[in-house]
């Protein structure tokens, strides 16, 4: 290599070896100016100290955000499934009044719940049925009344009245009450000379026979389409009966027997001016107006032997022994 050619190359060694001081130096200024936490100038053990110090409250800073949603979903966990019910909640156009509702104290899970603190009761799904229950102490929010009072466990709905509850235990009984009261006060609103109502039972058999009760369609004269014979009978009582002066009709307002067309058609007749409506005579079945059916009932006992809540006999059985009770209901004017 000539002379010439070495001189050049010593020069651009020489310039890059400038070039790459510079760069370094820049370097080296940036990072001290990015890690000088102590603004002396210099990056020394007290900017690794702070710079530490720094990284340690960022991570306390972050483990607390983490230990925070953390505990944030186990929270939202538990309330889903202990489903506590406040006092706002009530106002909630998607809150609904189960059927079925418990009315008992406060047990130990949801008294011991932060998240249930200060609720009135809870929600539980047992075996496909929704259960509202209601703190013994708590009862006054809900706005309901409760028969015969509210010291009861199970009540199910008034099937007349959405905020009335009847205890389970008295249900049937209750209802079998009402309705004939309302037979009577049918009598007298039409302004009936004379009424009975007579209970019937029908015998319970293993047979597979039924005896079908035509007596849905009322005639203007004559009786039922049919009467169960005494022999088919369990028990039979007059359950009311009246004798009265008689007076002009007014319209009756109908509670639990609204829904029967026997009963609609007698007002019908006997409103009409112009009918000759003089005697009637037809057998209502109970099972009609009782607002239990047998598909709910069974819900009904799965869940009472989900909650380990046991009688001497089942909802289910109660509303069988429905289906076989009647009323006859005998009116003149």
């Amino acid at each position: 290599m000539d002379d010439k050619k070495k001189i050049d190359l010593g020069m651009l060694a020489a310039e890059a070896g400038k070039n790459a001081s510079a760069l370094w130096g820049k370097a080296k200024k940036t990072f001290v100016q990015a890690t000088d936490q102590n603004d002396d100038g210099s990056f020394d053990m007290k900017d690794v100290s702070a710079i530490a110090e720094a990284i340690g409250a960022a991570a306390k800073t972050t483990a607390a955000a983490v230990k925070s949603n953390a505990e944030e979903r186990s929270r939202e966990l538990e309330r889903r499934m202990l489903q506590p019910i406040f006092v706002e909640d009530l106002d909630n156009a998607d809150f609904l009044l189960s059927k079925l509702i418990r009315v008992a104290d406060i047990d130990k899970k949801h008294a011991l719940s932060d998240v249930c603190k200060g609720s009135i009761g809870f929600i539980s799904e047992q075996k496909d049925l929704k259960i509202i229950h209601i703190f013994r102490d708590k009862v006054d929010h809900f706005g309901l009344t409760f028969y015969p009072d509210a010291d009861c466990e199970l009540y199910y709905v008034d099937p007349s009245d959405r905020d009335r509850y009847i205890a389970l235990d008295e249900y049937f009984g209750y209802l079998k009450v009402e309705r004939i009261n309302e037979l009577q006060k049918i009598a007298q609103d039409l302004g009936a000379k004379h009424f009975r109502v007579t209970y019937k039972e029908q015998k319970s058999t293993f047979s597979g026979s039924t005896v079908k009760i035509k007596a849905n369609a009322v005639r203007a004269t004559g009786d039922a389409e049919h009467n169960l014979s005494t022999s088919a009978l369990s028990a039979v009582e007059v359950a009311a009966e009246m004798e009265c002066p008689g007076h002009a009709p007014t319209q009756p307002h109908l509670r639990y027997l609204q829904r029967e067309s026997s009963i609609q058609t007698l007002i019908t007749l006997r409103m009409d001016k112009n009918s000759p409506l003089t005697h009637q005579k037809f057998t209502l079945n109970l099972s009609n107006s009782s607002g239990i059916k047998e598909k709910d009932a069974i819900k009904i006992d799965a869940a009472l032997k989900a909650m380990k809540i046991s009688g001497n006999t089942t909802v289910a059985n109660e509303v069988r022994n429905e289906s076989r009770r009647f009323f006859e209901y005998e009116i003149d004017f």
